[in-house]
């Protein structure tokens, strides 16, 4: 070998050495995670692994698990982080993830955890429904403060009343998976018949009805806690009601998707999404997450909501989600918002 092709041979091997000094690992994220979140997230999880860069992928509930379902033979996620652990049995059950037991997970409350072993998904926060109720704008209409899922079908609330559809939102078939829960598959769609006669619109996001409701662009909406405590402690005008017949929740999970080629990066970031730390990220945005003693209490957070959350069958809501999803577009989606 002549002197130049040493030369040139040791300067090739310096490149390479800086290269992977600063190559970093590129994770294609799905989530369903409110958008304002995910940079803070990513921040925080870049401090301790700047080695990993994230790219999310981001829409709601629906939107993800459909898309997910549509790679199912040429994935493209890598992980999905945040998204209805009722979305993860579903793609469990398609045999769509990488079955793993993070770091740290027996810390978790059972709950928050898949049943197999190892693991498919682990949770990380859960939301809870409820109604948000705007004093001003429903005094003004004159319209009674409801205190039941039923006395919302009461025809004095027709045109007053939005929600989010299920098809789209996690907070929609929360909502729809609840009351069939409850009040039995024929009484539940019912049910849904009656409340459809006051249903203004149905939005494409699970927070959405809160917010406008706290904008006073419609006086009651049915949303999640969380959103409304954010919300009325923010000023506004807020009721926010725990239906006495109990209450839909869901959580958010995260789990790896089978065949990814960044098995070991996933695996850390899995790692990281159960930590302390990020429980208590959580909390900023989810008054219930799945570390045990570390949610601090919520500034309004409506008194007995814990206690009202039914015994959810994620397992059934999940093995019918197809069908219940298909059964509500074709009696209710003529009201849905467009979408954007």
């Amino acid at each position: 070998m002549t002197l130049f092709n040493k030369l040139l041979a040791a300067a090739a091997v310096g490149v390479l050495g800086v290269s992977g000094a600063v190559a970093q690992t590129e994770l294609t994220v799905y989530t369903a995670v409110e958008a304002e979140d995910l940079k803070r997230y990513a921040e925080t999880f870049n401090a301790e692994h700047p080695d990993i860069n994230i790219n999310w992928v981001r829409d709601s509930t629906g939107i993800v698990t459909a898309k997910l379902l549509a790679e199912k033979n040429n994935p493209q996620a890598d992980v999905v982080w945040g998204l209805a652990a009722t979305s993860l049995l579903l793609l469990k059950s398609e045999g769509m993830l990488e079955a793993y037991a993070p770091a740290g997970v027996d810390k978790l409350d059972p709950k928050f955890v898949d049943n197999s072993t190892p693991p498919a998904w682990v949770g990380m926060d859960a939301w809870v429904a409820s109604v948000c109720y705007n004093t001003v704008e429903a005094g003004k209409l004159g319209l009674p403060v409801p205190t039941s899922w039923k006395d919302l079908t009461d025809p004095v609330y027709k045109g007053h009343l939005i929600m989010p559809n299920p098809n789209s939102s996690g907070t929609g078939f929360l909502d729809v998976s609840s009351w069939l829960q409850m009040f039995g598959e024929e009484g539940g769609w019912a049910y849904m018949d009656a409340l459809h006669e006051n249903i203004a619109r149905y939005t494409h996001s699970g927070s959405k009805p809160c917010k406008l409701a706290a904008a006073g662009e419609i006086p009651i909406g049915i949303s999640f806690a969380f959103r409304g405590a954010k919300s009325k402690a923010a000023g506004a005008p807020l009721e926010i009601i725990v239906p006495s017949e109990g209450v839909g929740w869901d959580m958010e999970a995260t789990a790896i998707v089978a065949g990814t080629a960044n098995l070991e990066a996933a695996k850390t970031l899995v790692d990281w999404s159960i930590t302390q730390k990020a429980n208590e990220m959580y909390n900023t945005g989810y008054a219930v997450v799945a570390m045990p003693g570390v949610a601090k209490p919520v500034e309004h957070f409506p008194e007995g909501l814990l206690d009202a959350m039914i015994q959810n069958d994620f397992e059934w809501a999940a093995n019918n989600r197809k069908a219940i999803l298909a059964e509500w577009q074709k009696r209710y989606d003529a009201k849905s918002e467009p979408k954007s």
